[in-house]
């Protein structure tokens, strides 16, 4: 008969200050029964997904016919799944090395050290053990860093959260991500750009509507696990946000439902990955998808991926433009802000693959008094 504990109390805390010590964990024969994940989302990935390589050094060199060769094949993946890697995207490989370079340092802090920038009730950003802060089972086998990133502010953000948040010795790693962060919001508003030639609106028009729009990082580590076939690193769900950017390093791990099986999206050296979130999907009026994805976990390796999260002003309505509706012949969803649906998936309701349907109905439901 197969016994497992579940995690010692010490090790869960309260709920809303909790954190994970996987270095307790790694001790362990035999996962705690929070890590433990239903069998049938624990399917085994049956192929690589093809999704499109897309070469944005024409686009950025204003070569037109390159540049519709690349929202084409945008076009083509976003229809589909949502998923497609780019290549030559003006992203420095050195900043990105940088980057993953700075946050080892931090993960290989004590677990003492790093809950000094733990995740606080009500906070987006810091160090989250887990998500043991917010659940309390199918605990995912990671642990976070996330902070925020907004362009127009005068003050160096990413920054002044790390010499605050870790003090002078992780200066240089803010200095690094304060300039990763810049780069991933520019090359955010050309992919903008080449998705709204891709639907046919004005091309500039998803860029403007992003461009003082907020952002999220969020740094990954995933551990080696002792029993990767019983747990997550991360479970299937689409991303609540406008767009992802994601550079992982050579461990495989990232996978997509696609053509009703889960797919490996395998690393390629000096490409980033791209994917449509559902604020996205609400802004085309429902053409593209927001796909839903999850990160395996490894026995013998750890792995690591960086990830940058797209998302409009808080208070900026989301609605599709009005040509695109035309075409279309109905809207899908009604208008919303990113704010309502933040608070929505903080509060009430864990990320999977119906987070923007069943946020509509909540919505529409409180719209109407009955929350």
């Amino acid at each position: 008969m197969d016994s497992r504990a579940a995690l010692p109390l010490n090790l869960l805390g309260q709920r809303g200050s909790s954190f994970v010590e996987f270095s307790f964990l790694h001790n362990l024969s035999k996962l705690p029964m929070e890590f433990l994940w239903p069998k049938d989302e624990l399917v085994s990935a049956d192929k690589e997904l093809m999704e499109p390589e897309v070469d944005l050094e024409g686009f950025f060199k204003g070569d037109e016919e390159e540049t519709w060769k690349a929202a084409e094949m945008i076009k083509a993946a976003c229809l589909n799944h949502g998923f497609f890697q780019v290549i030559n995207h003006g992203v420095d490989l050195n900043l990105i090395s940088a980057a993953h370079r700075q946050i080892d340092l931090f993960f290989s802090l004590p677990t003492t050290e790093k809950i000094r920038a733990r995740r606080m009730p009500g906070s987006l950003s810091g160090y989250s053990g887990a998500h043991a802060d917010r659940y309390s089972s199918k605990l995912p086998w990671k642990e976070t860093l996330s902070f925020g990133y907004h362009e127009n502010s005068s003050d160096p953000v990413v920054l002044d959260f790390f010499k605050i948040t870790l003090g002078e010795d992780f200066v240089q790693t803010g200095m690094v991500y304060q300039k990763y962060c810049e780069a991933m919001k520019n090359l955010s508003l050309s992919i903008m750009e080449l998705l709204a030639i891709s639907l046919g609106v004005d091309r500039h028009h998803y860029k403007k509507f992003f461009q003082d729009g907020c952002s999220m990082m969020r740094c990954n580590f995933y551990p080696k696990c002792q029993e990767p076939d019983l747990a997550l690193g991360t479970g299937p769900h689409s991303d609540p946000t406008s767009l992802t950017i994601l550079h992982q390093d050579h461990v495989e791990g990232l996978q997509v439902f696609a053509n009703n099986m889960w797919q490996t999206v395998k690393p390629r050296h000096g490409a980033l990955v791209i994917n449509i979130g559902d604020t996205f999907m609400a802004l085309s009026n429902g053409v593209y998808k927001s796909c839903l994805h999850r990160a395996v976990v490894n026995k013998y390796e750890a792995r690591k991926s960086l990830a940058f999260f797209l998302c409009p002003r808080e208070d900026k309505v989301v609605t599709p433009p009005k040509d695109l509706v035309s075409r279309e012949g109905k809207r899908i969803y009604p208008d919303f802000t990113w704010s309502d649906l933040l608070h929505y998936t903080q509060k009430y309701h864990r990320a999977d693959n119906a987070t923007l349907q069943n946020f509509i109905k909540w919505l529409l439901s409180s719209q109407s008094g009955k929350v």
